[in-house]
């Protein structure tokens, strides 16, 4: 019999001694927790009963990438986006962010640049600055309701080499069209710019007239100049073992970013296999349930929020992080504020606009609504809106 949504994603799970970064972070203190982007639900059981059967065999060698998980990962790149990838174009991560920093520094030389949007996960821009390369920022901008890269406002430097592109965008959860991506591609193109595509978050489409197209799926000349960086982390809670996988069609490319990550960047564990695994060849059902879910939570907060004074959300297509316009608040910090009211949100600083706020609404029902009754009753006690 298949669990109902409200079994599986509706628990009280006790995160506060599983040294759990997100909620360490609050530890002792009453403010919910919703910042970091992992969610709060248990994974799904085939994930526990393989980690179990490896865990219970005892051994915890060096390890290689099962065959298995690289079949089923050319096989739901077919099925699920209809990009045919080779196997010999995989390679698996003990992370994602690394997969970006290894693209800055495998794909540009010291005197290239990096191009990112921002606002953005802040890995982007921090990647150029560890690498030491120049970055030129893309500003994402509101069009017709919708997070967007305006290319056409991106102040692009002559020696600039790799484009660091997001979809779905994070935060804002836009998913990306193929006008838009064409038109991304066609940017590329006429700077001869290479493509860093983070699409981690490519399972998580909440929008069911959607789909999300691999950047690198547009044609030849995206394939060729493209590094494709996913993950089953984030869309079934697996973040903590380190399971990503950079797709990298182009062989001088992928040489390239093998040396640059050798003797560096360790290998996958074991069990980060096995979880990846169980999750792709059994968890599909799991991942339905968990979207259905998603969508109540996403529905739920675009009401409430826009009733809010001073507030407002903009739709979100894809991913469980709410990107907050929070400027029109008359205070100082709309990040503080809000932690002063017992909600730790992610504060809009790290992305590249402080008048915003993030929030990971990929908990249980119960402290979303206690988030939202928060945030309600700190605004109302402000003196403009008594």
């Amino acid at each position: 019999m298949q669990p109902s949504i409200e079994t599986l994603f509706e628990q009280n799970v006790d995160r506060t001694n599983s040294n759990s970064i997100k909620w360490d972070k609050y530890k002792g203190r009453d403010i919910l927790p919703m910042w970091v982007a992992d969610s709060d639900f248990r994974v799904p059981d085939a994930i526990t009963e393989a980690l179990h059967r490896h865990v219970d065999h005892g051994v915890f060698g060096y390890g290689s990438a099962p065959q298995r998980l690289t079949d089923l990962l050319v096989e739901r790149m077919k099925q699920r986006y209809n990009w045919q990838i080779e196997p010999d174009w995989i390679v698996y991560l003990p992370g994602l962010v690394c997969g970006i920093n290894l693209s800055v520094r495998a794909l540009t030389e010291s005197h290239q640049g990096v191009i990112s949007p921002k606002p953005v996960y802040p890995p982007f821009m921090s990647a150029a600055k560890l690498a030491k390369r120049p970055l030129d920022i893309s500003p994402v901008r509101l069009l017709n309701h919708r997070w967007l890269m305006a290319l056409e406002q991106t102040d692009i430097s002559a020696n600039a080499k790799l484009l660091l592109f997001c979809n779905p965008l994070n935060p804002g959860g836009t998913v990306y069209t193929r006008e838009e991506l064409e038109s991304v591609l066609t940017f590329a193109e006429q700077h001869d710019l290479l493509v860093c595509s983070d699409e981690i978050h490519c399972d998580l489409i909440l929008d069911e007239e959607k789909q999300h197209i691999p950047f690198a799926s547009l044609n030849k000349s995206a394939e060729q100049r493209s590094v494709t960086l996913i993950a089953p982390s984030k869309t079934f809670n697996i973040a903590g073992l380190g399971a990503s996988i950079a797709i990298i069609p182009n062989p001088a490319l992928r040489r390239r970013f093998m040396k640059a990550k050798a003797g560096i960047i360790p290998d996958v564990n074991v069990l980060a296999f096995t979880a990846a695994q169980a999750a792709y060849e059994h968890c599909e059902p799991w991942l339905d349930l968990q979207l259905a879910f998603l969508r109540q939570h996403r529905d739920t907060l675009e009401k409430e929020i826009n009733a809010m004074p001073y507030l407002t959300l903009e739709h979100i297509e894809a991913t469980y992080l709410a990107w907050i316009d929070a400027s029109s608040l008359p205070v100082a910090s709309p990040f503080k504020f809000f932690e002063q009211a017992g909600v730790g949100l992610s504060p809009g600083a790290d992305f590249g606009n402080s008048g915003f706020v993030r929030l990971n609404f990929a908990c249980n029902s119960k402290t979303l609504s206690e988030a939202l009754r928060r945030m309600r009753s700190a605004i109302e006690q402000l003196p403009a809106t008594k």
